[in-house]
């Protein structure tokens, strides 16, 4: 198990809201389905720096799929409208990892990217070390843990540019020259 690990999983146990959306990804039948990103960053940042978390402000639930069969953004759609028939109320976004290379260019600019091999490959390339993390419950509710980089900028509130795959400066990239360290959430 690696470091911080034990308190991600009592952090996310101890929000029925993640726990659900946890079981809806899970019961969805996508393949190799997680929830990452902003969403858990959100949870830990607000349990362990802010007031609490509140999921009315959770922006989106990043779901992150493998399906190298289903490579089109209609897919995408399809499997983010499959999540919201389940629960209306989270504001779902799934993306499939196995055809991020088929539009990353044209969306962010850049050269192009050559097609992951699975979910923990993608999640490398995340942006910030915090939310290069991903969460997913196994068929006996055991919270699984894809953290390429480990779990010590999440847990300590570090918000720190990941060069994997993001410039920061660069156009098109939705980040304005950040490259910070806080304790906690900006």
């Amino acid at each position: 198990m690696m470091t911080g690990e034990h308190e991600l999983r009592e952090l996310v146990a101890g929000s029925g809201w993640l726990t659900r959306a946890l079981t809806v990804v899970r019961d969805s039948g996508l393949p190799d389905a997680w929830i990452g990103a902003g969403a858990l960053r959100d949870l830990v940042w607000g349990e362990r720096y802010g007031g609490g978390f509140d999921p009315a402000t959770v922006r989106d639930v990043d779901v992150v799929f493998f399906d190298p069969t289903a490579l089109s953004r209609e897919d995408d759609h399809r499997a983010t409208a499959r999540l919201t028939a389940a629960w209306p109320d989270p504001p779902w976004q799934a993306r499939n990892q196995a055809a991020v290379h088929t539009w990353y260019a044209a969306k962010f600019g850049g050269d192009p990217v050559a097609p992951y091999r699975s979910v923990a490959e993608a999640v490398a390339t995340w942006p910030e070390y915090a939310t290069a993390v991903a969460v997913r419950l196994d068929r006996a509710d055991r919270l699984v843990v894809c953290a390429p980089y480990g779990l010590t900028d999440l847990l300590g509130g570090v918000w720190r540019h990941n060069p994997a795959r993001v410039d920061v400066a660069g156009p098109g990239s939705g980040w304005p020259g950040i490259d910070r360290r806080s304790a906690g959430p900006a």
